[in-house]
């Protein structure tokens, strides 16, 4: 509204008073205005986002620094922009302090922090976004490394850091960033959005199955730890399935050899045709009995086929 404001007050003051058109002069006039007025707000946008990510890294130095952090978001936000007591706020701590004295709370708490701080500095247009996949690949193995440690607090990692209390606290609600996932829990969205794009070139190949085989192990890996345990009673001793739970059996039975095919069918658009070719009917035999064979078979017809694919 206030830009808006600004580009009105300018209209009337270039402009002639009555209903005459625009002329030449008055839209360069305007256009340059507007141009300045962009320039501005996008400084003040940028300078919004440097004072949080300040914020942000400095509560991220710890576990305890980050919960210390979340306490006073929460109190700004739920009690003191809504002008309730310091009782009140000493009074919900106390009711909340098992929550807030969890096992792993604080990491958590932290890798929302950093995921949060990412998504800002992707949000800025000096951001070459390339340059931040070092850092989303950490905060990716952090999950994975600590999955244990995080399994009572998935519903933070999978959170919208834009809706967490450290975004309403510094008024960052509206931030969204196109093809950038806005929770690190979302790890195959992360792959797939910010990970693997820049591998998909010819001379990159190795990087693009390298991405897809840690993605996979990534991905395992949580589901592992996530799952959920059988019970016991009902365990066979001695044998290796006796560590699975039900939900992991099937993710292994089901997902992975989708996420597998995937990879070979990136690797192959990307530019590995003979090779992913190859494992592709190797992947199709080892798993004629799974329910997307079918579509996977039809699938590779056309990309063996693009002629006939792409009809007369």
């Amino acid at each position: 509204m206030r830009i808006l404001a600004i580009i009105w007050t300018s209209l009337l003051a270039i402009s002639p008073a009555g209903g005459q058109a625009l002329t030449s002069a008055d839209r360069e006039a305007l256009l340059e205005k507007l141009e300045a007025v962009r320039s501005s707000a996008d400084s003040k946008v940028d300078e919004r986002f440097r004072m949080a990510i300040a914020a942000y890294r400095n509560a991220s130095t710890s576990d305890q620094a980050a919960a210390d952090f979340y306490l006073d978001c929460i109190e700004k936000v739920n009690f003191k922009d809504q002008r309730r007591k310091n009782a009140d706020f000493r009074e919900w701590k106390r009711k909340e302090a098992e929550k807030l004295s969890a096992p792993g709370l604080g990491l958590a708490l932290r890798l929302q922090l950093n995921w949060l701080t990412l998504t800002l500095r992707a949000a800025s247009q000096k951001t070459d976004r390339e340059s931040l996949l070092p850092e989303v690949q950490q905060i990716l193995d952090a999950i994975v490394r600590d999955a244990a440690a995080l399994k009572d607090h998935q519903q933070i990692l999978n959170q919208a850091v834009n809706s967490s209390f450290f975004a309403k606290a510094y008024d960052l609600g509206n931030i969204n960033v196109d093809g950038w996932p806005l929770a690190p829990g979302q790890l195959g969205l992360v792959y797939e959005q910010i990970l693997l794009p820049p591998q998909r070139k010819p001379d990159r190949l190795e990087k693009l199955r390298a991405g897809w085989t840690k993605r996979i192990q990534q991905e395992m890996a949580l589901q592992e730890a996530w799952a959920g345990a059988e019970d016991p009673a009902s365990k066979k001793i001695g044998t290796s399935a006796a560590l699975r739970s039900p939900a992991y059996e099937l993710f292994l039975v089901e997902v992975v050899p989708e996420l597998q095919w995937k990879m070979e069918l990136d690797l192959f658009k990307s530019g590995d045709e003979q090779g992913a070719a190859l494992r592709m009917l190797s992947h199709l035999e080892k798993n004629i009995g799974h329910k997307s064979a079918r579509s996977w078979a039809a699938e590779f017809s056309k990309l063996l086929n693009p002629v006939e694919a792409s009809g007369p």
